[in-house]
């Protein structure tokens, strides 16, 4: 039997969000060496928004960067997610705004910001080209939107490596779409420059990004039975399964394993564009 589409909302105000939200000290960690790339852009900045903020940590670093000249809005359409991103604000003492809403529609004030900047959340929208002509209408005139999304699976093996491995175990797992709404929905490089670009940006550059990552053993057992489709699956699976799951689960993370840390390389690419100046 075929599962029945959740949409995004349903997805991030539901199970997937939650395991954001389990798993936030460990994502944190994880990814810090995207948000630094993006909280360094928000230096001279005054009014950056960052898309798909999540818990808030990196719309968190932009605020801080940026200090008392500027103010940081993260924008989510996870209500738990924008609900913990506040909490972390309120209790940090920083000048960041959050806004629970779907940046594809929200009715932003036009001009609005000078940065955009997103890591990881520009690849969910269900209409890419209307998401991103509402951004470009909420940027000043020759803003930039620097953005962070995953290249192909072919290029990041440890994102598939749990799918892989438990497939035998699990084989009603969903299938991953090229080109929906996801995690590498962004893979394909000229798909990226036509949603830009049709959206009404400009000056659009692409690069490869490489970036180190590494987590501990103790790390990735969480990873492996939280996050992605194998997480969620393992939710809802009875004991024996689950069981049998991790143990291939483990087995097919050994090559990524040094010692006590697990490291691999998140293989992306980094979008910039320009807000027409006129």
């Amino acid at each position: 039997m075929n599962a029945v589409p959740v949409s995004q909302a349903e997805l991030w105000n539901g199970s997937a969000g939650q395991a954001w939200i389990d798993g936030q000290e460990l994502l944190d960690r994880l990814f810090r060496p995207f948000e630094e790339l993006q909280a360094e852009a928000a230096r001279s900045a005054t009014r950056v928004l960052d898309v798909g903020c999540g818990t808030g940590a990196t719309t968190l670093a932009a605020a801080r960067r940026m200090g008392a000249k500027g103010r940081g809005t993260g924008i989510d359409i996870s209500a738990p997610m924008i609900e913990v991103a506040r909490a972390r604000a309120a209790s940090a003492n920083v000048a960041a705004k959050f806004i629970c809403a779907d940046a594809q529609d929200f009715a932003f004030e036009p001009a609005s910001f000078d940065l955009m900047t997103s890591r990881f959340g520009v690849m969910f929208f269900e209409d890419p080209v209307r998401a991103f002509a509402n951004l470009r209408r909420a940027a000043a005139p020759g803003a930039e939107i620097r953005f962070i999304a995953w290249r192909s699976p072919a290029e990041n093996p440890f994102m598939t490596a749990a799918e892989r491995a438990a497939a035998p175990l699990l084989p009603e797992l969903p299938p991953r779409r090229p080109d929906a709404p996801g995690q590498f929905a962004f893979a394909n490089r000229d798909r990226v420059q036509r949603i830009v670009e049709q959206s009404g940006w400009t000056g659009v550059d692409i690069r490869p990004l490489d970036v180190p990552c590494a987590m501990t053993l103790e790390d990735l057992e969480r990873y492996l039975t939280r996050l992605g489709p194998v997480g969620a699956a393992l939710q809802q699976a009875d004991e024996i399964t689950r069981a049998k799951v991790i143990d291939a689960v483990r087995a097919g993370f050994e090559s990524y394993v040094a010692g006590k840390q697990v490291r691999f390389v998140s293989a992306c690419w980094m979008i910039v564009a320009r807000a027409p100046r006129g």
